[in-house]
């Protein structure tokens, strides 16, 4: 049975600012991703300040 998703462990986009969850994707990279999407990774300098 998989996990449900409020098991699986979050962050806070740093961009938005909104959180997300852990995706199969990200399994080997987790402690390196920032951002929800790829939308708020390109937009993150326009973003900032």
């Amino acid at each position: 049975m998989p996990p449900r998703k409020s098991d699986l462990p979050s962050k806070e986009c740093a961009a938005c600012r909104r959180p997300f969850t852990w995706r199969k994707k990200w399994k080997k990279v987790w402690d390196q991703v920032r951002y929800c999407s790829d939308a708020c990774r390109r937009g993150k300098s326009a973003r900032a300040g």
